[in-house]
């Protein structure tokens, strides 16, 4: 299986709280969040968010599409949210967030491995590819939430 261990930051002139809530509301994503064609909760969890589960279809910039379940394992308000992916992609996400004199700075950690057969055989020519798609739907995220708040967002950077 081919691994992948991406970060994007996002910086965003709002409050920490007003961020954090509004990446809270999963179902909503697709509204602001282009790329992402469907957001399905499966479980409810607990009522701090753990334990929930989210379905998502991504269509990636290259034009296939990822189907995931994340279950939320553990959220600390208003600076962490981090889950398990199981279905395409494997692995942890985590939204780690922070304000200082008024910016936001939301810093989405993924470390997965893919699960399609089809893409674990072409990794090896195809992974700049598959890792320009993803910051490029990550680009549509930060700028579809910085949309949503009605706030700038003033810079996006991936490592």
């Amino acid at each position: 299986m081919a691994t992948y261990s991406l970060t994007t930051h996002w910086y965003l002139e709002a409050p920490i709280s007003q961020v954090f809530d509004t990446l809270g509301e999963v179902p909503l994503w697709p509204d602001w969040w282009p790329g992402l064609l469907a957001v399905e909760e499966r479980d409810a969890g607990a009522d701090d968010g753990t334990g929930r589960v989210y379905h998502y279809t991504w269509q990636s910039r290259l034009g296939y599409r990822l189907c995931f379940d994340m279950r939320v394992t553990r959220v600390f308000r208003p600076w962490l949210i981090e889950g398990a992916a199981s279905g395409d992609v494997c692995g942890v996400g985590r939204w780690r967030i922070s304000e200082q004199a008024g910016v936001t700075r939301v810093c989405h950690e993924w470390q997965v491995r893919t699960t399609r057969p089809w893409m674990n055989l072409v990794a090896p020519l195809a992974r700049p590819l598959f890792v320009w798609s993803h910051h490029a739907v990550m680009r549509n995220g930060a700028e579809g939430l910085a949309r949503r708040l009605g706030v700038p967002l003033l810079d996006f950077a991936h490592l």
